[in-house]
């Protein structure tokens, strides 16, 4: 018992999410690479440890729903380890891309050992179950104007710890349409609107302002027809 205690207190979560080791895996993806595709086994769950990716589902006729952006620190393909057989979506690599793959097993039994990477893992879940309610939020009640201020505010790293950053990956019209439901020609509109506004700015890439928060918080959720 005292020896399981001390493995405890020397166990380094940094160090554990910074190298390759036992039931871990680094690989390195170029951009538009595929990490997975829908209906591929559910076998592991990933960690980014630089870039951004993108997953998104498919229906039957082809059609393409962004249902998240993801960047450094964010885990993904989680649902691996909730009895999920087959990958429901596919997770495509935006930037360049270094990702550490761990083995569904492997994760299992780290969780149940050490407190410092389930305590992690169970902050990482509250937060992205906290995201999806938001989302939903915004979905069914949020202009797409407002939609697309607060998905520019999240990829900037708005209500992130650390210090918000400019976007880096260059994510198209058509991406950021897909993620908030509506057309790439009212994106444009907004897009042009928000730095006319001097809420966005092009300088080699798109910096979000702080300024943009004032559109999500002071404009009155509304009901849409």
């Amino acid at each position: 018992m005292i020896a399981k205690k001390l493995q405890h207190l020397s166990f380094d979560l940094a160090e554990f999410l910074a190298k390759a080791g036992r039931g871990r895996t680094v690989a390195q993806y170029d951009k538009d690479q595929t990490i997975f595709s829908q209906g591929d086994a559910a076998d592991s769950i990933f960690y980014i440890r630089k870039g951004r990716i993108k997953v998104t589902v498919h229906s039957e006729h082809g059609k393409e729903a962004v249902i998240a952006l993801l960047g450094k620190g964010d885990f993904f393909g989680e649902g691996a380890l909730a009895g999920q057989k087959w990958r429901i979506a596919t997770a495509v690599a935006m930037t360049a891309c270094e990702i550490m793959r761990l083995e569904k097993e492997f994760v299992i039994r780290e969780l149940h050992d050490e407190p410092a990477l389930s305590e992690l893992f169970v902050a990482h879940l509250l937060a992205r179950s906290i995201r999806v309610e938001e989302d939903l939020v915004d979905q069914l009640f949020n202009s797409s104007e407002k939609r697309l201020a607060r998905a520019l505010l999240l990829l900037a790293n708005y209500g992130k710890e650390g210090i918000p950053e400019p976007i880096i990956a260059k994510v198209s019209q058509e991406t950021l349409a897909a993620m908030i439901g509506t057309t790439r020609s009212r994106v444009s509109f907004f897009m042009n609107k928000f730095r006319k506004l001097g809420l966005i700015s092009y300088n080699g890439k798109l910096e979000v302002h702080p300024s943009l928060l004032s559109l999500v918080l002071h404009e009155k959720p509304q009901i849409k027809t």
